[in-house]
């Protein structure tokens, strides 16, 4: 017997992980003077647009990876009750998370000899690490055992596509990624930048267009350019963009795309470094 351990960056809806019997263990963020997520908020869908408008009024987010202790105290309940795990995490690239769950795991594995503890780094964020994760989850539902999910699940994150775009560039200059004069011009001259989750699970600028409109055909063209199965699920995820997420939907549909398409709000974690209007296009393609 396994349990199939996430985090809350994975994007998962409550009742998908109530249904499939998923573990999910958070990460914090503070806003204003408020930790999250609360107790009672572990159930509930995360309800975007407060969060992002309290952004746009110029609430600063501050985010934390998931400490040893957390993992420590969430795995043993599952260990003691002769489970073994798997634990799905973040891209390594992007948080310390998954180097903490490893540490935690080594330990645990000296304290339970008998039980099997796999951590998988996606090198992914937001649905592309959920839609590996509900991969692992259809795996397990057929019967596959504790190691070939693991090596399949590895594998198929290999081919995990994520493109992303944001609406103003001061996010990423606050995370680092861009400086504060390069953010200035960028907005001035309506500079959007296609950023992607490269092999290593860090985020890069792919390329640069001028313009809300070429930017979202540019997240469409990326599907139809590396999509390998028109058929597989897709995910979608936007910080209070929704009629710009609905249209990039109808733009991949127009390009064939058959599958689901998953569309959600950016979880708070990885959309606060974004930022509201951020949308972003997740996908099994030939390579990432």
């Amino acid at each position: 017997m396994y349990k199939i351990f996430t985090d809350t960056p994975a994007n998962l809806s409550p009742d998908y992980v109530e249904k499939h019997g998923i573990e999910v263990i958070p990460l914090h963020y503070t806003i204003g003077n408020e930790e999250y997520p609360r107790p009672e908020d572990r159930a509930a869908a995360f309800d975007g647009k407060p969060f992002y408008e309290a952004m746009r009024r110029g609430e600063d987010v501050h985010t934390s990876m998931i400490n040893i202790h957390a993992f420590t105290e969430a795995f043993t309940k599952s260990l003691e009750a002769g489970y073994d795990i798997i634990f799905l995490s973040i891209s390594s690239g992007v948080s310390g998370t998954y180097h903490a769950a490893t540490v935690a795991g080594e330990e645990l594995k000296s304290r339970y000899p008998e039980r099997m503890i796999a951590v998988i780094d996606t090198k992914a964020a937001s649905l592309a690490e959920g839609l590996l994760v509900q991969y692992a989850v259809s795996l397990k539902e057929k019967g596959l055992s504790l190691e070939k999910v693991v090596s399949l699940t590895e594998k198929k994150a290999e081919l995990i596509c994520q493109y992303f775009t944001v609406e103003d560039l001061i996010y990423l200059k606050k995370g680092g990624r861009l400086s504060g004069a390069a953010a200035l011009v960028g907005n001035i001259l309506h500079i959007k930048p296609i950023l992607m989750g490269d092999d290593h699970g860090k985020i890069v600028l792919n390329h640069k267009v001028r313009g809300r409109k070429k930017a979202l055909n540019a997240l469409a063209n990326k599907y139809y350019e590396l999509v390998s199965d028109l058929h597989a699920p897709v995910g979608i995820v936007h910080a209070d963009s929704l009629d710009d997420a609905n249209l990039l939907a109808q733009k991949i549909r127009d390009m064939g795309q058959q599958g689901e398409i998953q569309i959600d709000y950016f979880e708070p974690v990885t959309g606060s470094h974004a930022g509201p209007g951020a949308i972003a296009l997740f996908f099994y393609g030939i390579h990432r």
